[in-house]
């Protein structure tokens, strides 16, 4: 096996989760949790997918394993819409296709940043001078009505 060949991932899933509380670590902590990924130590990578990357349900990852993955995050404070989203697409053609990620995330509700991730990817297959096809979205938003309120969406790598 190539080194490369040990990190290509071969499953990928998507996930959001909302939390709110009186600390800001803690919603983060229960958006994690309603995303059923908090219990994995979480490494941020870019955005590309392998070419034969397939899409699967999600599953439970054993406590504590190092989980590869791509986060769209959004915090914010009581009165605050807050959203987040990721999208993805396939660019190329047969051994030369693989997927593209973009997230995006602010002050605005799932529509607006459903928007935001289709011009995103676009413009990402654009000046790779690819064709894009095969666009998926995953956004959440929320009104913060406690102290601090949190959004995450994320793309999960698996070997």
């Amino acid at each position: 096996m190539r080194l490369h060949e040990m990190f290509l991932p071969k499953r990928f899933w998507v996930t959001s989760g909302i939390g709110m509380d009186k600390s800001q670590l803690n919603a983060f902590d229960l958006a994690l949790m309603d995303a059923k990924i908090s219990e994995c130590n979480l490494v941020m990578v870019s955005s590309i997918l392998p070419q034969d990357a397939k899409e699967i349900e999600p599953i439970k990852v054993t406590p504590g394993a190092i989980t590869y993955c791509v986060m769209s995050r959004m915090d914010g404070t009581s009165g605050e819409t807050i959203g987040a989203g990721i999208g993805w697409g396939w660019v190329g053609k047969n051994e030369d296709r693989f997927g593209i990620v973009y997230e995006h995330r602010g002050f605005h509700s799932n529509e607006y940043i459903k928007k935001k991730l289709e011009k995103g990817l676009e413009r990402m297959a654009k000046v790779r001078g690819l064709e894009l096809f095969g666009m998926k979205f995953c956004t959440g938003s929320i009104k913060v009505k406690d102290i601090f309120g949190s959004v995450v969406v994320v793309l999960v790598y698996l070997p």
